[in-house]
């Protein structure tokens, strides 16, 4: 009985290989040829992939594979909104998130700012490739004041505002916008995404964050800054917000005992705010 058991187990599992390049699932309906033809195609040459009924186009597809997983397989920003919400998509990167909701809400109001040249030249082609309307793209960072700002650039998540000149120099000065200042109605979901600016732009927004529903925060930071990431959760306590913590990454698989080069951020994490009432 046991190996009837086993062998049955076995076939299943195979058939279950064969099968699931062809269906949906935790992988967003990915399948497991893709997932490995992502992994293996080199990057810095722009690549296109249509699923879900959309074209994608990226340049790093280790990036595409990790954050197409998350948002169409794990469904992070599966979030109850009503049926026409505003959602303002800071840090937009390639449009994933952008495309996501608004395929969830159609008559979604989407403002995404995406400061980085060559990613914003993707979010365009991508979300003007699914010929969606109430879509918004601006290329600014959101920050705690308007103006010009220096600005890693790297064409990857890791973009970033830079305090002074990151390593060879590969900065630019782009525009910012004063994030406070738009939020001046109720906002459905708000997405701060923004690699490292999300503690001075929080702190900034404390005062409007009662028109937020529904926020997501994805916190970038060393081991020195754990008083930042103390006082952001003050911050969400105080205004009223529950939240869950879940990690981003994992750069420290021994954090007693580290080794190796020092990682760009020592904590990455989700944070997902939401009101009960």
């Amino acid at each position: 009985m046991q190996t009837h058991s086993f062998a049955r187990n076995l076939l299943r599992g195979v058939k279950d290989r064969i099968v699931s390049p062809f269906r949906g699932g935790a992988d967003g309906g990915l399948g497991w040829f893709l997932e490995k033809w992502l992994k293996h195609i080199p990057a810095g040459r722009e690549w296109t992939l249509r699923l879900n009924g959309l074209s994608f186009r990226f340049r790093n597809p280790a990036e595409f594979l990790h954050t197409y997983r998350e948002i169409y397989g794990h469904g992070i920003y599966d979030i109850p909104l009503g049926p026409a919400p505003l959602i303002l998509d800071c840090g937009a990167n390639i449009g994933i998130a952008t495309l996501y909701l608004k395929q969830r809400y159609p008559d979604a109001e989407v403002i995404a700012f995406e400061p980085d040249a060559t990613n914003f030249a993707l979010l365009e082609a991508n979300v003007g490739s699914a010929g969606f309307g109430g879509v918004t793209l601006r290329r600014e960072a959101v920050w705690k004041e308007d103006g010009d700002i220096r600005f890693s650039v790297d064409a990857s998540m890791g973009s970033r505002i830079e305090d002074g000149v990151a390593e060879g120099g590969r900065t630019q000065s782009v525009p910012a916008v004063r994030l406070r200042d738009l939020i001046d109605r109720r906002v459905d979901f708000l997405k701060l995404d923004i690699e490292g600016a999300e503690y001075e732009v929080l702190k900034d927004i404390e005062g409007v964050l009662g028109q937020v529903r529904h926020l997501f925060l994805e916190y970038h930071g060393d081991f020195v800054d754990g008083g930042r990431l103390a006082e952001i959760v003050s911050i969400l306590s105080r205004n009223g917000f529950a939240y869950y913590i879940r990690e981003a990454a994992d750069p420290h698989p021994h954090p007693f005992r580290r080794v190796g080069p020092k990682p760009m951020y020592d904590v990455q994490l989700n944070i997902f705010c939401f009101r009960d009432a």
